[in-house]
């Protein structure tokens, strides 16, 4: 494995309420030198859950997707609140945007979103024996909840509806987590 470079100056460049951006000065371990940029990630992390209404069946959601002007189907996602673990925020989500608790919740792995310039990283974490609860969150309109079979992802993923890559991953993750083919990380 190659020698990680060694970052010789650290600055913030741009900031917004919604996104951070940051330079690194670089040096690899040939000696090269550059200067990279990219996306910090400010908060405590996030989650992406999969719930399971039965061993067949997920729960997607139908959101407005801004950065694509479009609703969008998917798995139901958020930001980790303070002093919250990865298990309570995902069931907090799921809550929030599904109207189900679970009883049962097994952090999968984790997924970056693009590493070559953002720092932000999901938890996957599979919920199991849902029961119905709904707490308010912070969405401006109730999310549309979409059953889906899980041995139905490849007509799933030829929607044009859906493109969101973490949510396309967690799904395979689940699948194979719960065919006994997946071992969590």
């Amino acid at each position: 494995m190659a020698k990680l470079p060694i970052i010789h100056a650290r600055r913030d460049v741009a900031q917004s309420t919604f996104l951070r951006a940051e330079q690194l000065d670089l040096e690899f371990s040939n000696g090269e030198r550059r200067t990279y940029e990219r996306l910090k990630s400010h908060g405590l992390g996030a989650v992406i859950i999969v719930p399971m209404i039965d061993e067949e069946t997920v729960l997607l959601v139908n959101e407005y997707a801004a950065g694509l002007g479009r609703y969008e189907l998917g798995l139901p996602k958020g930001r980790l609140d303070q002093d919250e673990t990865v298990e309570q925020g995902a069931d907090r989500e799921l809550k929030e945007e599904v109207g189900y608790g679970a009883r049962k919740l097994t952090i999968l792995h984790h997924l970056s979103l693009a590493p070559a310039y953002m720092t932000h990283m999901a938890h996957v974490v599979l919920a199991q024996d849902l029961y119905p609860e709904r707490l308010q969150g912070d969405e401006p309109e109730e999310l549309e909840v979409v059953p889906w079979k899980l041995d139905e992802l490849h007509a799933l993923i030829s929607r044009d509806d859906v493109t969101e890559g973490r949510s396309i991953a967690a799904l395979f993750m689940a699948r194979e987590y719960l065919a006994g083919r997946f071992e969590r990380s």
